[in-house]
């Protein structure tokens, strides 16, 4: 069974969100898309606390200057779609009040028709966290726990009860509820955030560092989750964050994802080996604007495919 691949949409600052994002969401479900994909991004420090990823020294890259929100893409892509799924890789929980998001995710996956996939993280910045998080940055891992309760709450049966530390719901009728369960998938690397994902959680969301960190992460998961007692399925979707040229990469230190199309596809071919559901292919970083970004979207698409992807 062929790999599913799924498509990054346009938020970044090059783009003009209100046309680009059903323009692309709607070329990339002709050219036969599973899915399409946000990510968050809240703000640019300026100068930043930190590096990128909580990395010293990591600048933080141009293009995260100006990202769209990514409800607001979602919601864009929905209304311009009718097959393809709608997901998030990732949202930052913590930087969201858990009932607003759990309504919001609800009433978008109503209005798609059932096509919402619920990717969560606790993120990294602290200067996100000090303008939007609803509890300091040392507690984001519990705010994550009590997101992922209130959405199971929120999207079950009435009448909705959660006592919790961000969020008190006595006794309350919430809807719309979403067309059928949202699927909730973490990023998750360390132990602590493999055993969340593992008892609470559908699936994982890793990211393309190369196949074989992947595989061996995706071992531990499934071992972890035998030891736990799991018995149901993980879905995976890993995040490809590509750098495309026009030229290949000829230096030995290339990293997954960087180069032509084709070192892509390549890169693509080795990660589907590993078994993983399906692919996001994160191609907008690059791309000049959104008939190059549809281009090559289809260019990747149609080479994947033919090698086996």
């Amino acid at each position: 069974m062929a790999t599913r691949l799924g498509l990054g949409l346009p938020q970044m600052r090059q783009y003009s969100i209100g046309d680009d994002v059903p323009r692309v969401a709607r070329a990339a479900e002709e050219i036969g898309y599973d899915s399409l994909w946000v990510f968050e991004r809240a703000l640019f420090p300026e100068p930043a606390t930190q590096g990128l990823y909580g990395i010293e020294g990591l600048p933080w890259p141009d293009r995260y200057r100006a990202v769209a929100d990514p409800l607001v893409t979602l919601t864009l892509a929905a209304a311009a779609t009718r097959r393809v799924e709608l997901g998030s890789s990732v949202l930052v929980a913590p930087l969201h009040l858990p009932f607003q998001l759990a309504k919001a995710l609800a009433t978008l996956d109503a209005a798609s028709g059932g096509r919402v996939v619920a990717g969560l993280g606790t993120g990294w910045s602290l200067d996100e966290y000090a303008a939007s998080g609803v509890r300091p940055f040392e507690e984001r891992g519990r705010v994550l726990d009590e997101t992922i309760e209130v959405c199971r709450a929120v999207w079950g049966p009435d009448p909705v009860v959660h006592e919790g530390t961000v969020t008190r719901i006595a006794s309350a009728v919430v809807g719309p509820k979403p067309a059928r369960p949202i699927p909730i998938l973490l990023a998750a690397g360390n132990g602590r955030a493999l055993r969340r994902l593992v008892d609470h959680a559908d699936g994982w969301l890793p990211t393309g560092t190369g196949a074989e960190q992947v595989a061996a992460q995706w071992r531990r998961l499934r071992n972890m989750a035998e030891e736990r007692g799991r018995t149901g399925p993980i879905r995976t979707v890993l995040r490809a964050n590509t750098g495309v040229r026009a030229k290949p990469y000829e230096g030995a230190d290339r990293r997954p994802f960087q180069g032509s199309v084709d070192q892509i596809v390549a890169d693509l071919v080795d990660h589907a080996r590993i078994g993983l559901d399906e692919i996001l292919v994160d191609l907008q970083g690059e791309a000049r604007d959104a008939r190059e970004l549809t281009d090559v979207a289809a260019e990747v698409f149609e080479k994947a495919r033919a090698a086996g992807v």
